[in-house]
């Protein structure tokens, strides 16, 4: 062990000759597949997935005795079909919003009629839209502070539904703000008491602004979208909601309910909180779009990073998503990728709001073309340039795998996803199998390129994790000095008194 410690400054070298090897490697590569040599993308696979049959119904669709199923009549094919003011009318405009997805086609009529809705769709079908269209055009008319309240399970999600009030009611003026966590609450104080028309937040973050913002309520809410409930119900906010539902008013309060599925715990919650709703469900069968190509990768026990940078390699230029199951997977695969002159970014839990926003805003500004995330990443956030996902760990969840391969493949757009499976991975992978209705085809591989590329990702992996080992024990030490500091503190007090 102390003689590979030693080498550090041939190791750095030979990292930097790696990363020369495979710049090379893309261009001979991209060079191949322009004359036609070469069949490295996995395009032969297609044929065969498209010609799968459809996945299987997943979960129950729950008693809809009181819910009407959306008709014929109310769909519609643009949105100047319909009766919206003109500055929302002038919002879709500029936002190109011409012709509706089918989520939008079967919500919004009814959600214009004052309805409550159940909205069930698929990943990346435009919800948003479906509920802050008729949110908007309704507040046109009632223009009164706390006018309506979105709750959403993740704090990017909330971020991304504010910005798309934001776009669509810019011309009207409408006044949003975010609230969650890992923020300041004092902040969010200050803004809340700008009396926004619109609300965005997580549960818990809400919860506690009702019980400790002295003015804030919403005892005079007129609109409540809980997005993503399943996932809601799934972090256990269950809790929390009953509390906000006891606190808010049920008189001429109008609700949305939007899920990707239909489970028991959805039903419950949709019994206690909407009234006669419409049930608006474009997708009845838990699948993935038929423009993404599904695929696995066989991988050997310990050769994990070696067919990540791979791949990554085989996809230079693309824009990746890696997922992976823990915080601590995604910050040492993001610094191993920047340490092999890979552009990479991580997002997970224990980066604070600021970090969190600022990896996604790289990642969407093409500054970074790769961004390694745990499952904070996976639902609602859409970023429509993604080329590939990369399943680095298998999700335990089927919905899970679902939401991650979402991220690509979005409004019409083709894409990839590519699920590394190891020997401890085939029970997850064939239970996803079973919930697709199909068998994954294998991804075929360059083996003597990954044996060429083993001995330097090891290496490199092994420097990646003495870093993060070492930033570890430096910011134990600054806690300690601290809380060291802290203690002093409070000593000094006492002798004061």
């Amino acid at each position: 062990m102390a003689n590979k410690v030693v080498k550090k400054p041939s190791s750095k070298s030979e990292l930097k000759s790696l990363a020369e090897k495979i710049r090379q490697r893309a261009l001979e590569r991209q060079h191949s597949t322009a004359t036609g040599e070469g069949d490295s993308d996995g395009s032969h696979d297609e044929d065969e997935i498209e010609e799968e049959e459809e996945g299987r119904e997943l979960e129950r669709q729950g008693d809809s005795g009181k819910q009407a199923e959306e008709e014929e009549e109310s769909q519609f094919d643009s949105f100047a079909e319909l009766k919206l003011v003109p500055e929302l009318l002038e919002a879709c405009e500029n936002l190109k919003f011409t012709k509706p997805t089918p989520i939008q086609a079967a919500a919004i009529p009814p959600a214009l009629e004052g309805k409550d809705i159940i909205g069930l769709a698929q990943t990346g079908s435009g919800k948003t839209a479906a509920f802050a269209i008729p949110i908007l055009n309704s507040l046109w008319h009632d223009q009164q502070p706390y006018y309506a309240c979105v709750m959403a399970p993740t704090r990017e999600l909330a971020q991304q539904i504010k910005e798309t009030f934001d776009s669509l009611g810019g011309v009207m003026g409408v006044r949003t703000t975010c609230i969650v966590g890992g923020m300041n609450m004092i902040d969010q104080a200050r803004d809340l008491m700008r009396k926004p028309h619109i609300i965005i937040a997580t549960p818990g973050r809400l919860m506690d602004h009702l019980e400790n913002t002295k003015g804030f309520s919403l005892r005079k809410l007129r609109y409540l979208v809980m997005d993503e409930a399943d996932r809601l119900l799934d972090m256990e906010f269950g809790p929390v909601l009953d509390r906000i539902l006891k606190i808010i008013p049920t008189q001429g309060r109008t609700t949305y309910l939007f899920s990707a599925t239909m489970t028991s715990k959805i039903d419950k919650l949709q019994r206690a909180s909407l009234t006669n709703p419409v049930k608006c469900a474009v997708s009845t069968k838990y699948q993935t779009v038929e423009t993404l190509i599904q695929t696995l990768m066989v991988v050997p026990g310990g050769l994990k990073n070696t067919f990540l940078i791979y791949l990554l390699n085989e996809y230079l230029g693309k824009t990746v998503i890696v997922f992976t199951r823990t915080k601590a997977n995604a910050e040492r695969i993001s610094t191993l990728c920047n340490l092999l002159e890979f552009s990479a970014t991580a997002l997970h839990g224990d980066l604070n709001q600021n970090q969190r926003t600022g990896a996604l805003d790289l990642f969407k500004a093409g500054r970074r073309s790769i961004l390694v995330a745990t499952d904070v990443a996976a639902r609602g956030l859409d970023i429509p340039s993604v080329d590939i996902v990369i399943n680095y760990d298998i999700p335990v969840d089927s919905k899970s795998y679902i939401h991650r391969v979402g991220r690509t493949a979005r409004a019409g757009r083709s894409g990839k996803s590519i699920s590394l499976v190891s020997q401890y991975d085939l029970e997850l992978i064939l239970r996803i199998e079973d919930v697709l209705g199909r068998k994954l085809p294998k991804e075929s591989v360059d083996k003597g390129a990954i044996l060429a590329l083993r001995d330097t990702v090891d290496k490199a992996n092994g420097e990646v994790v003495m870093e993060l080992n070492r930033r570890s024990k430096e910011k134990a030490a600054r806690g300690k000095g601290r809380s060291g500091r802290m203690k002093s503190r409070d000593n000094m007090d006492r002798g004061e008194e």
